[in-house]
């Protein structure tokens, strides 16, 4: 049911609401003009939660990767959380994942002909996407968690809200998950409830629309996993998940903010699932590895294997010394978005319109040819078509 992964620590509420004090003042200092944010002259969606934890974030950055790498010159733009580097930098297709972080690394990976780059002053990182020379053919930057960035001020903003973990049921940091106060939520256009159940029921979309109890111009969406073939690591054949069978044991090996959503979308193919939990963005010790090794050993039956995710395998990636056994049974789940209630095609056309308006090439070819109008004599002036490209 929805909210059933929050737990609230009350003995540390007090802590709750100095830390909301803090926040709200920041918040407000935002909406006075104290501290300032940018818009700036090219299409920018952000997408970002206030909670503290996985809400589904890199799937759906992906999802309006798919979207729109066919029409237009994307970006995406992150912190890269846990890097060894520092300031901006543009990811090519050798750049090492710690230099980078790991879910940058990951879609770089997937999609190479996309700009990935990181830096954690957001708007020096969209100075430098479209100023530098390399890069000025961007059509549109989806910067991935940014939604307490408020320096930059986002044409479009992607609210995630966990289903397991309902903004309207947790409670601040530390005593709960989240970021800022709820009603951050106000400055969102789009609200996305992820991680929904398959077999959702219509009452049950219903009573979360009215809880979330959003304002008029916000536009609230639904989204569930769904999950690929397994895909061998080290070489092999895919393996449907239909399969696998009762006598399937899985080492489920994570090092995400929540690993519980996996395990309940597995259970229906097996329950003999043995999680092996690291915290969320967990670098991989050599010390870990002797452990997935022996954990594996010690698994009982002739049909085992491990099983992880996309942003695990970039980790992991590189690292020496797991079993010719593991390395045999490895395979990553490969997840994306899947919209519900039918409301994919009118999130499509928001955001294709969002971007065909506001695109750089459409407010240039416009100027010129206002200014073609006052100086018709001038035949330099030419204007390039409007960016989105044919398939």
């Amino acid at each position: 049911m929805e909210g059933d992964f929050i737990k609230i620590n009350d003995w540390l509420l007090p802590l709750s609401w100095i830390y909301g004090a803090g926040v709200r003042l920041r918040n407000q200092m935002f909406e006075m003009g104290m501290l300032k944010s940018r818009s700036f002259d090219i299409p920018v969606i952000s997408v970002g939660n206030i909670t503290v934890g996985g809400s589904g974030k890199t799937p759906h950055v992906e999802y309006l990767i798919n979207l729109l790498r066919d029409k237009v010159k994307v970006a995406v733009l992150s912190r890269g959380y846990k890097r060894k580097s520092k300031g901006y930098m543009l990811a090519t297709a050798d750049t090492p994942m710690s230099d980078i972080g790991d879910e940058p690394y990951q879609m770089k990976k997937k999609f190479a002909d996309i700009y990935v780059a990181v830096d954690k002053d957001r708007c020096h990182g969209i100075d430098q996407l479209t100023a530098n020379e390399e890069t000025s053919d961007t059509d549109v930057i989806l910067l991935d968690d940014a939604y307490q960035h408020r320096y930059v001020k986002p044409g479009v903003n992607i609210l995630l809200v966990d289903y397991h973990r309902l903004i309207m049921y947790d409670k601040l940091l530390p005593a709960g998950r989240l970021r800022e106060p709820q009603k951050g939520k106000a400055r969102a256009d789009i609200v996305i409830v992820s991680k929904c159940p398959a077999e959702l029921k219509p009452m049950e979309f219903r009573v979360i629309t009215k809880a979330m109890n959003l304002f008029p111009y916000q536009k609230l969406y639904f989204t569930t996993l769904k999950y690929s073939s397994l895909r061998p690591i080290y070489g092999g054949e895919d393996r449907k998940l239909d399969t696998l069978t009762g006598d399937t044991s899985i080492l489920l090996l994570t090092g995400i903010a929540s690993p519980q959503q996996m395990i309940v979308d597995l259970k229906p193919y097996t329950e003999r699932i043995t999680p092996l939990t690291f915290p969320d963005h967990h670098q991989y010790t050599d010390a870990d590895i002797d452990r997935i090794n022996a954990e594996f050993e010690a698994m009982k039956g002739n049909d085992k294997m491990i099983v992880t995710t996309e942003k695990d395998n970039a980790r992991l990636c590189g690292m020496e010394g797991l079993s010719d056994e593991v390395k045999k049974n490895i395979y990553v789940l490969p997840v994306e978005v899947g919209f519900m209630l039918d409301q994919e095609e009118d999130f499509n056309e928001n955001i294709i319109g969002y971007v065909r308006k506001n695109s750089r090439n459409s407010i240039l070819a416009k100027a010129k040819d206002d200014n073609k109008s006052d100086n018709s004599d001038n035949s330099g002036n030419r204007t390039r078509t409007i960016s989105f490209r044919n398939n």
